[in-house]
């Protein structure tokens, strides 16, 4: 079968198409013919290096397919049925093998495609603004890259629960997406400072909270846009990670709140996955929440996906299609 392979780390050149053995699935495992795997920052991550993994690699830890084989164990599946996951690394290829307990029956009225590109983004965005820092109708929240792939989905949850949502994009074109999404406020921050945009469009008086998935670039106007007891939440690294912050800044700037949270603390139980993904896939099959797939690649086109997720060139959702 054929499978991206990571020898070293490095840029995306290192991501190479090769021919491996297929798996086969043991004690708890499902072996799935993978129809779409999800292209994730993490994946940038663990290819650079800044999350280490042993190598070679098959990189992907979210995808959907169809179930081949049961392992001995593995109970809760059947061959044919279509499940999609968000912690099974290896979804990088034709085939996968995903442990039952990280799986999850993809509903009827959910393409299997659109179950891969909401599950890892979907499920972050949802433990944001229900459990990380809870949101409640009147709180003023600002989402960074409110048009990509966890920003789309981000925006539409804290509008559903009444919140005022700023967010900021790079060009006019992602502000129409982050408009379309529900945002009540969104700053072209190649345009205007955000912060100077934040002070302007509150009063002076500042946010509830920051989703911060940028880090590095943002952090410290971040942090300035916070209102007194208000909570900075770092969720990714796409600029590089965020510097270090001196606890006596938090107080200083209004006793502040700061966290770091990944998602897979949240999803760390069976009943807290099952909870969260039907909560996620009940929307998308509802229509309530809006999936968008900007760009599907091959399998063998993986450096180029992860080129246009790291140059800011995507709008939502990349998939490779094995």
């Amino acid at each position: 079968m054929k499978a991206i392979r990571i020898e070293s780390h490095g840029g995306p050149e290192v991501l190479r198409l090769t021919d491996v053995p297929e798996p086969t699935p043991t004690e708890g495992q499902l072996l799935v013919r993978v129809e779409a795997a999800g292209v994730n920052f993490i994946d940038v991550y663990h290819r650079t290096g800044l999350y280490p993994n042993p190598l070679p690699l098959t990189p992907g830890l979210e995808g959907a397919g169809v179930v081949t084989r049961v392992g001995p164990g593995a109970t809760g599946f059947r061959e044919g049925d279509r499940v999609t996951w968000t912690k099974a690394p290896g979804s990088y290829a034709e085939v996968a093998l995903v442990p039952a307990e990280q799986a999850v029956a993809v509903p009827e009225g959910v393409e299997t495609r659109t179950a891969a590109a909401v599950m890892l983004q979907g499920l972050t965005a949802h433990y944001l603004c229900h459990d990380t820092c809870p949101l409640k109708p009147g709180d003023t929240c600002l989402v960074h890259a409110a048009a990509g792939g966890v920003g789309l989905l981000l925006v539409q949850m804290a509008k559903e629960k009444g919140a005022r949502v700023f967010g900021t994009v790079s060009t006019e074109e992602k502000a129409a997406l982050a408009r379309e999404a529900g945002a009540d406020e969104v700053i072209i921050y190649t345009r205007e400072d955000f912060l100077d945009a934040v002070k302007r469009l509150t009063d002076g008086r500042g946010l509830r909270v920051v989703y911060d998935s940028v880090g590095k670039t943002t952090a410290e106007k971040s942090l300035d846009c916070l209102q007194p007891r208000g909570m900075m939440v770092f969720y990714g690294n796409a600029s590089g990670p965020a510097p270090p912050i001196d606890p006596l800044t938090l107080s200083q700037k209004g006793s502040l709140f700061l966290t770091r949270p990944t998602l897979f603390h949240y999803v760390a139980d069976r009943a807290g996955l099952e909870a969260r993904a039907a909560e996620v896939l009940g929307a998308v099959a509802s229509g309530r929440l809006k999936v968008r797939i900007c760009k599907t690649l091959p399998l063998a086109e993986a450096a180029e996906a992860h080129r246009a997720l790291e140059g800011r060139k995507t709008t939502g959702k990349v998939l490779l299609l094995p």
